[in-house]
């Protein structure tokens, strides 16, 4: 997997003194907050499919939101979502799914192989519980509670030998599922780490 690196102008967060931008005026765009791992899946996949001039961010200040963006974008206020074609449209691995069908650029590889593609599927299954893990962690002993989910993604990244990545030697939409919420994990959890050590001390 190859994509080009674009150095890309970031807006400023709208907020709730922000103008909303027209609606449904041809232009297709992708509301996320810069921060929020489900918005960071869809902006992932969006830049390796090289469709920065396609799909235009718009970012949401989601402590201080716009009240137009649940009145009159998107009634679930969250983020991502998608203005295209005359609708809005939301949820990470939906959306995903579906600029991967309607734009053009590269896709995800997927195996071939059945063994690794019914792997894939568990591993997309397992994001959720990962992530509810996780988070439910952070109000107990994060370290000792979350510890078997993180386990369970170092024996996933075991089970092959055929690259460094889950299913290969190429990225997957795997990898986009669990990046975005691993890095942000991972900074908490070293803080916590690095806590628990000084209390220790």
């Amino acid at each position: 997997m190859e994509a080009a690196i674009v150095n890309e102008h970031l807006p400023t967060p709208l907020t709730a003194t922000s103008e909303q931008p027209p609606l449904f005026d041809g232009t297709t765009r992708l509301y996320i907050a810069y921060t929020c791992p489900f918005a960071q899946r869809v902006w992932i996949f969006r830049n390796f499919k090289g469709l920065h001039d396609k799909i235009k961010l718009v970012p949401i200040d989601l402590q201080n939101r716009p009240a137009w963006y649940k009145e009159k974008v998107y009634h679930e206020n969250k983020v991502p979502s998608l203005e295209y074609n005359g609708k809005v449209i939301g949820k990470s691995l939906d959306l995903i799914k579906y600029i991967d069908s309607n734009f053009e650029g590269p896709s995800l590889p997927y195996p071939n192989d059945p063994a690794k593609k019914k792997f894939a599927e568990e591993l997309i299954t397992y994001g959720d519980t990962f992530n509810k893990v996780v988070f439910a962690s952070f109000k107990g002993d994060t370290v000792k509670e979350a510890g078997p989910a993180f386990d369970h993604l170092e024996n996933a990244l075991r089970k092959f030998n055929d690259g460094p990545f889950f299913l290969g030697h190429e990225p997957s939409l795997v990898e986009i599922i669990y990046i975005p919420f691993v890095e942000k994990f991972q900074a908490f959890l070293s803080g916590v780490e690095f806590q628990h050590h000084c209390r220790k001390a």
